[in-house]
């Protein structure tokens, strides 16, 4: 293959990915839109017995607050709250000794939150089975908005909205605004795929499924937010999404914690395609196309990118299109250097400054 046409296969990739799909589904979610049936929270009696189970590991600080706020949610039915510690080495032991008549507890060695989640949805009498995770606080009705999806028997699972501080504009990190659009532009690919059909994946911080439909994970599951809706949608259930089911958090504001999420998520899709590979055969995944679209080819985006940027230096001296693809190529990397730069800077100048101040009060 010539150079030209490794660069404009890659150009092809990217652009498909990123402006192509989505017009695409757009187009695709405004003709031929299938809404699910959801019961009238307000009208419905008939609720479904839920088993909410919270994975947790050293969360003690925060964990008093989580399991208020889920003891507090509205919920007409019946309910039940199971919280797993997996190896935690901090107060989380006695914090759940305190809510001992509340919710069941459940401690398991240290062994990766796939684990903790087995053993939580091992013991849940639900028929129903909500996903939390301890840094969020869910709105007063996302449990009731959860479940009302369940009404219609074509629905195996349903993922509520994250709703970032930084969505709101209330960061002041170039890091945490960065997130924040993005999570703006992933949401709004999920919401049209669940118009077309299904969601490719849950917001791991609230989602659901029918006990039913659970399959327990591998040990090594890194991304059980796609997985087990995965594996939902290849049983032939939707899994949809609900914006009024809405759990609240703050955006990370540190470059490098972000990159190791990032590269957790991209090698927990790798994962994925060997656990499920029936997720690859078009008559087997009923949302094969925009699984290809939405999730592979991301995976071959950053081969893209140095396919095309080795293309273009190779190209430029040939032509003034490559030069100036070579030049753009070069500024937005220069500028993303920079902007790390920056960032890097920025919170070595907020760390010191922490330091400061404690060694001034430890002085006193």
């Amino acid at each position: 293959m010539g150079m030209d046409r490794v660069f404009w296969f890659s150009a092809f990739v990217i652009g498909y990915t990123y402006l192509g799909y989505p017009l695409l589904l757009a187009a695709w979610a405004r003709a031929a839109r299938r809404p699910n049936r959801k019961a009238d929270v307000g009208e419905y009696r008939n609720w479904p017995s839920i088993s909410i189970v919270l994975a947790v590991r050293n969360e003690a600080a925060r964990l008093p607050a989580r399991i208020d706020n889920l003891l507090q949610l509205n919920y007409p039915g019946r309910r039940e709250l199971i919280v797993v510690s997996n190896g935690s080495t901090d107060g989380t032991r006695d914090v759940l000794a305190e809510y001992a008549d509340r919710v069941q507890a459940v401690e398991i060695p240290a062994g990766g939150k796939a684990r903790a989640l087995n053993a939580g949805v091992s013991i849940a009498a639900g028929d129903i089975l909500i996903f939390a995770d301890a840094r969020q606080q869910f709105s007063a009705d996302a449990l009731v908005e959860l479940a009302a999806n369940f009404i219609d028997s074509e629905v195996g699972g349903a993922t509520g909205e994250l709703v970032l501080d930084s969505e709101c504009g209330e960061t002041t990190s170039s890091v945490g605004e960065s997130v924040g659009l993005y999570w703006k532009y992933e949401k709004w690919l999920r919401r049209n795929e669940s118009a077309v059909w299904s969601t490719l994946g849950a917001t791991g911080a609230i989602y659901a499924i029918r006990r039913e439909l659970w399959r327990p994970l591998p040990a090594d599951a890194l991304l059980d937010d796609v997985l087990v809706p995965m594996r939902v949608v290849l049983d032939g259930r939707r899994i949809v999404f609900d914006e009024k089911a809405r759990a609240y958090d703050h955006a990370s504001t540190d470059a490098a914690s972000e990159t190791r999420r990032k590269t957790r998520t991209l090698a927990g899709n790798y994962q994925i395609l060997a656990q499920e590979p029936r997720l690859l055969v078009p008559v087997l995944n009923p949302v094969w196309l925009q699984y290809m679209s939405h999730k592979v080819s991301r995976l071959f985006v950053p081969w893209a990118l140095i396919a095309a940027f080795v293309a273009s230096a190779v190209l430029a001296p040939s032509h003034w299109f490559f030069t100036a693809a070579l030049s753009m190529q070069i500024a937005f990397y220069g500028l993303a250097a920079i902007g790390a730069a920056l960032e890097a800077r920025e919170r070595r100048g907020f760390l010191n400054q922490v330091s400061a101040v404690a060694e001034g009060k430890g002085a006193r």
